[in-house]
């Protein structure tokens, strides 16, 4: 069995791990059922190693994903040498190696898409519109040839994995309506093949990378992150102003020779004014004295007499 399509059903039940023993599975979509619990999966080495397409957005699946969920997808895991998009190669591939005869629909950069001809070269995993939470394993910069990666509106939590920097042909990323936190990756400049991007109603914050493509989205793909900043959004990033420094700055910046050199000069002077004010004083009372002594002598001669006697 190549394809596997249980869509837009009322299927109520776990997620069914059997699938994994469907070597050939190329195709498998369990999309808008009411599929609960978590993902488990075995420990099977060649689990979805054909695997192109995984769709089980629509459900109702809760937990974290797999450490080990995307490691035996080997059709998605071989990484793309051409330059060139999906839709690109199209006109160059031969019509022979091209397609699958197979029908399905699939969420294409935000809108559904019927694929009466799967191609050969499309990959897809479209896991929104469910309950997972924890962080999104590192393990996603595994499938390097992965075009299309649609997680939200789950309870994804955490940073924006590094390892996505490694899906150099993707063309369309949406980790939109998470609780995913930290700042934008630079690494995320890398995709160059990035055409649509949502990571509006998270928790990111920082700066805005204005590099290549990023300066190509709109505002709307970054809505609902208070904390970013910069073009293209109309919040500006508030840098501290360049000619203010804080006070260790300040301090660390003084002339502390200088200083105790001043300290040192204003004590000098200080004393000086003090030494000269006491014998100014000192000098002034003696004359003061002698100005009284006369007077007495000169109207009391008897008294000035007298004391100096006692004395």
């Amino acid at each position: 069995m190549e394809v596997l399509n249980l869509g837009n059903n009322q299927i109520i039940d776990i997620f069914p791990s059997w699938v994994e023993a469907l070597s050939k599975l190329r195709i498998f979509i369990l999309k808008s059922n009411k599929f609960y619990g978590p993902i488990t999966l075995s420990q099977i080495n060649q689990s979805f190693s054909m695997l192109q397409i995984m769709d089980l957005s629509s459900n109702s699946f809760t937990g974290g994903l797999p450490s080990n969920m995307f490691q035996s997808w080997n059709a998605m895991t071989r990484e793309d040498k051409s330059q060139s998009t999906f839709l690109g190669r199209i006109l160059n591939a031969p019509r022979s190696t091209l397609y699958y005869q197979d029908t399905v629909i699939v969420m294409i950069k935000g809108k559904e898409r019927e694929l009466t001809k799967i191609l050969a070269i499309f990959t897809s995993i479209d896991l929104s519109n469910n309950h997972f939470q924890g962080d999104i394993p590192e393990s996603i910069g595994i499938v390097k040839s992965l075009h299309l990666l649609n997680m939200s509106n789950n309870g994804f939590t955490g940073q924006i994995p590094t390892s996505l920097e490694n899906l150099m042909v993707l063309e369309s990323l949406d980790l939109s309506q998470n609780n995913i936190s930290g700042e934008i990756l630079w690494q995320l400049t890398k995709l160059t093949f990035l055409s649509v991007l949502n990571l509006s109603q998270n928790n990111l914050m920082g700066s805005m990378p204005q590099i290549k493509q990023f300066l190509t989205f709109m505002n709307e793909s970054f809505l609902g992150n208070m904390g970013l900043c910069g073009p293209p959004l109309s919040r500006k990033c508030i840098a501290p102003p360049s000619d203010l420094l804080s006070f260790e700055d300040a301090t660390s910046e003084l002339d502390w020779e200088f200083m105790w050199i001043g300290f040192g000069v204003g004590c000098g002077a200080g004393m000086g004014v003090l030494f000269w004010t006491l014998t100014l004083w000192t000098k002034g009372r003696r004359e003061f004295y002698k100005f009284v002594d006369g007077m007495l002598l000169v109207n009391f001669p008897s008294t000035m007499f007298a004391l100096k006697s006692r004395s």
